[in-house]
């Protein structure tokens, strides 16, 4: 049979063995305090062909990202993938085995990781780029561990302008392990001062660039404040793009960068799966989490690769691992890579300066619409707009009944503050047109008025 359910007895002999009295216990740290199947109501059974038409009508409840104007960001950007990218993700040399254990038979594989080290290493401007992980949010996560490793440390202080959901991850695994977490001031638009929440205690700061907000920083200063006191400078890239204009958080200083590279290769996909990147310096490399592929020669004196480093205790005794990761998301990463070779350095510049001369002209034309104000002094292809007395969430509602997408509204990533319901912060891509402009313009005009 192809599906054994556990008997009674073979449940109560797994909570036994657990410590716990029932199921509910086990998800309690979920928030969830009764899940029961038989609160969902589901039908007892529907054949194959009654499943297949109930999805499709769901499906067709939702508007894909390319069906109208499109200005939603906050850390996942709809970029063009050229259909190659697709194309060659399927070839068979890439599809090898799939955890590359065996590399007499796994060498497209580790080439392709270790080509992707390569790009993501020069990208983010560290010595040394693991082969992955599962994205940019669970990367923040495992950099801030890395760091209370690397310095014996259990104090992490997360800039107020981080993404809301990176800081959510990091305070999730920093509950579950005893770390303490500091949050800075949120600072719409502005850059904050986190130098007074460094001290003796703190293993890492947390700082995006650009940030939530879209404003792009020079980590400089943050970095030199926090290594005087003994701190590792963790920064984070939610628009991997925008690395093709601006100089790289490791050329400014930082120790451990994080990146989300959604925007390269890989489409919106209803939120993922994604692919996290994250690079370090190479005296760090031992509590670098995940793995690492390596070039080397086999005994012909050919050129080969193979698995130069992965952590045994991911796989056998995780309590003693430096991460528990234990995969990375190989199809992403593949995406990514062949993307990034199609752009190479030119393309991917040209790329950055068309997003961010496009972001430019549209942040003039809606700052000239009476009661929108343009919080940012300088910004890659983000910017955040403040609409004066009005709640964004209501306003972008509005907007999206007409099939205009307009962005994402603050309430939505920090429900529980009554301060950021008026900004809503809009992204520009290379996607959208003059007339995805014009849409936007006419349609917030309209909304603002009514």
């Amino acid at each position: 049979m192809r599906y054994l359910p556990h008997t009674k007895q073979s449940r109560e002999a797994m909570l036994e063995a657990i410590g716990v009295s029932s199921i509910d216990q086990i998800f309690k740290d979920a928030g969830a305090p009764q899940i029961a199947l038989d609160d969902f109501a589901l039908p007892k059974h529907l054949s194959e062909m009654e499943v297949e038409r109930h999805m499709a009508a769901l499906a067709a409840q939702n508007r894909a990202a390319g069906a109208g104007p499109f200005f939603v960001g906050c850390g996942a950007y709809k970029h063009h993938v050229p259909a190659s990218v697709d194309h060659l993700i399927q070839r068979s040399e890439f599809l090898t085995s799939y955890t590359p254990y065996q590399p007499e038979i796994s060498q497209g594989t580790l080439q392709y990781l270790f080509e992707f080290q390569t790009q993501v290493a020069a990208l983010l401007g560290g010595e040394i780029a693991n082969a992955s992980l599962y994205d940019g949010s669970t990367g923040c996560g495992e950099a801030v561990l890395m760091a209370h490793r690397l310095t014996r440390r259990k104090k992490a202080v997360l800039a107020g302008n981080l993404h809301p959901q990176y800081g959510a991850v990091v305070k999730t695994l920093s509950d579950m392990s005893g770390f303490e977490v500091v949050d800075g001031t949120v600072t719409p638009g502005g850059v904050e001062d986190l130098s007074t929440l460094i001290d003796d205690e703190t293993s890492c700061v947390v700082v995006q660039t650009p940030d939530i907000f879209g404003t792009l920083h020079d980590l400089t200063k943050i970095a030199e404040t926090a290594q005087a006191k003994g701190a590792l400078l963790i920064a984070v890239v939610t628009e991997v793009v925008s690395l093709g204009a601006v100089k790289s958080p490791g050329s400014m200083g930082a120790d451990i960068i994080v990146a989300e590279g959604q925007s390269i290769g890989n489409g919106l996909n209803f939120g993922g799966p994604y692919l996290g990147l994250l690079a370090t310096r190479h005296k760090f490399v031992r509590q670098m989490p995940g793995r690492v592929c390596g070039e080397t020669v086999d005994a012909d004196g050919e050129r080969g690769y193979v698995l130069t480093l992965s952590t045994r205790e991911q796989h056998i005794r995780r309590e003693k691992a430096t991460s528990n990761i234990c995969t990375n998301s190989g199809l992403c990463c593949l995406a990514f890579t062949i993307h990034m070779t199609l752009l190479g350095e030119k393309g991917l510049t040209k790329l950055s300066r068309l997003n961010h001369a496009k972001a430019v002209q549209l942040s003039q034309q809606l700052a000239e619409i009476e009661g929108v104000t343009l919080l940012n002094d300088q910004f890659f292809n983000e910017f955040t707009l403040k609409l004066e007395g009005r709640d964004a969430a209501e306003v972008t509602a509005q907007l999206a009944a007409k099939d205009i997408l307009a962005g994402v509204p603050g309430g939505r990533l920090w429900p529980e503050r009554d301060d950021v319901k008026d900004l809503l912060i809009v992204a520009v891509t290379e996607t959208v047109t003059d007339a995805d402009f014009d849409a936007l313009v006419a349609g917030l005009k309209e909304a603002l008025n009514a």
